[in-house]
């Protein structure tokens, strides 16, 4: 049998990592704050690629791919990335190694780069530069590329696929004839991205821009989506970045506008990552382990044929065989990808059922038939649903004539239910504080409060005056950051609680991943 996972209750940290390492999605490396991504997780990431790249060339979006190094005077170039990232960058400085009897391995000092190589944390600057060869009109625009990659950012306190030194992207960087376009472009991407959250990921999420203090550098301004997590934590999921033309003056992105002038162009920047597969933990599993939505789940469907001896067994490895092939066979539509419904047959009979279920269920399978001799005499199988744990979700009966088609409404019911889960979590847990004593006790200081319960945390509306010494003083005494100004927020004036200062609007504070 798997490890016992750590209740959520009894600490969320062990039992995100628990969930992440009994549901063999990924390990740490020896490689300092990196890790490896073992075949389950990366199936995960896979469904997500896909789900994503189908929206991003259904807007028009391309691939390609640009190098992993970018030259130290490239980042230089744009001042508020530099100081943005120079924290982050790991640094080549030399090409070769040197092999010498008698000595370790070493670097060789004669071979020293003429100008060190920055390992992308990101890669506006590299891609910028080559936009410099590729746009000379406005006939060449717009320029609207993705780039599937990896990229390094020397994180000090890792956690695995939510905060890794290395992690896997996407990062989208179009190039436009007007600041409209690109603005346009930037909202675009953003609502892309709320899409999948909501409709694959099955978690809902806050749409708006970051603050001024919060946005990405080199950023006009950021817009973003921002989850709920089940401890009241927030989780930043994806970002999109109207740039203006701060790139294209950095790196002389010039072309030649419909009136035969010379203009600059207007970017835009947009990405998500791995750390998706940590809010899709963190937004369903339960204390069993991972709890998957279908339109991700690498696989829909576990079949368990049950008996005791070969010849009980042989009918029902029989239907197993049949009910997968009627699954495998159903049309394919948009919400499983246009791919077949992927089913697993278990046939590990030297393992007794109930380590069986759990194998499965701690991988977040979600579905799960159950079929023995008693059923085969009656024509019927169990179905258990791996969102409802235990009796409640598990239905005995079903004809197996048929079951094929209520199993297909069944992963549709379960990706629903999933995201009704989350969003009632997050509407329940969302409050507004009036007062600086309202905002002062719900977010206390856990070093106080050591029985504080993983439920105490919640998204706090308020009023906020809008300077950055406001939001820097909150965050310094109460660990919480402006998440977001939500664009279906409450638009309504009031008076800062901390300064008393005027407030344009409401906006979204919580202590975030």
């Amino acid at each position: 049998m798997a490890d016992v996972i750590t209740p959520r209750a009894t600490n969320y940290s062990q039992w995100y990592l628990d969930v992440v390492k009994q549901a063999g999605l990924a390990d740490n490396s020896d490689v300092r704050g990196c890790m490896v991504i073992k075949p389950t997780g990366y199936a995960l990431w896979e469904k997500m690629q896909r789900g994503l790249d189908r929206l991003f060339k259904d807007t028009g979006h391309v691939n390609a791919y640009f190098p992993l190094f970018i030259p130290l005077s490239y980042l230089a170039k744009e001042e508020q990335m530099a100081e943005g990232f120079a924290k982050e960058c790991a640094v080549v400085t030399h090409y070769r190694l040197k092999a010498e009897p008698g000595k370790p391995l070493h670097v060789d000092p004669e071979a020293k780069l003429e100008e060190p190589l920055i390992v992308r944390p990101t890669s506006e600057t590299i891609i910028w530069n080559t936009y410099k060869k590729w746009i000379q009109s406005y006939r060449d625009l717009p320029l609207l590329i993705n780039q599937w990659a990896n990229v390094v950012r020397w994180e000090m306190r890792t956690r695995l696929f939510l905060r890794t030194a290395e992690f896997l992207w996407q990062e989208g960087h179009t190039a436009h004839a007007t600041a409209k376009e690109a603005e346009d472009e930037t909202l675009q991407m953003v609502r892309v991205y709320q899409k999948f959250a909501e409709e694959f990921m099955a978690m809902p999420v806050l749409v708006g821009p970051k603050t001024e203090g919060q946005k990405f550098p080199g950023a006009v301004y950021t817009l973003c989506i921002e989850a709920m997590m089940q401890d009241g934590k927030a989780l930043q999921a994806g970002t999109s970045h109207f740039l203006g033309q701060n790139f294209a003056k950095a790196f002389d992105v010039t072309f030649k506008d419909q009136n035969n002038k010379e203009e600059y162009a207007w970017a835009t920047s947009w990405g998500v990552s791995t750390r998706l597969i940590g809010g899709l933990i963190m937004t369903h599993s339960d204390d069993n382990g991972l709890v998957l939505p279908p339109r991700l789940a690498p696989t829909h469907v576990v079949i368990v044929p049950l008996g005791k001896n070969d010849a009980e067994r042989a009918p029902c490895i029989a239907a197993a065989e049949k009910l997968a092939a009627e699954l495998r066979n159903l049309p394919r539509d948009e919400f499983f990808g246009y791919e077949p419904i992927a089913v697993k047959i278990d046939t590990m009979f030297d393992k007794q059922p109930g380590f069986r279920y759990a194998e499965y269920e701690v991988r977040g399978v979600p579905v799960r038939v159950e079929i023995g001799p008693k059923d085969i005499e009656k024509g019927a199988c169990a179905v258990a649903r791996r969102d409802v744990p235990g009796k409640d979700g598990k239905q005995f009966g079903i004809p197996l004539a048929g079951a094929a088609e209520y199993i297909h409404q069944l992963l549709r019911d379960i990706q629903s239910a999933l995201y009704q889960r989350a969003q009632q979590r997050r509407d329940t847990r969302t409050v507004t504080a009036h007062t600086l004593d309202e905002f002062k006790d719900l977010f206390p200081d856990r070093d106080e409060h050591e029985d504080l319960p993983v439920e105490a945390l919640k998204f706090v509306y308020a009023h906020w005056d809008g300077t950055r010494e406001t939001e820097e003083w909150v965050q310094k005494h109460f660990k919480a950051t402006i998440r977001c100004l939500p664009f279906d927020a409450p638009q309504e004036e009031g008076r800062c609680i901390f300064t008393g200062q005027p407030s344009k609007r409401q906006v979204v504070f919580a202590r975030a991943y």
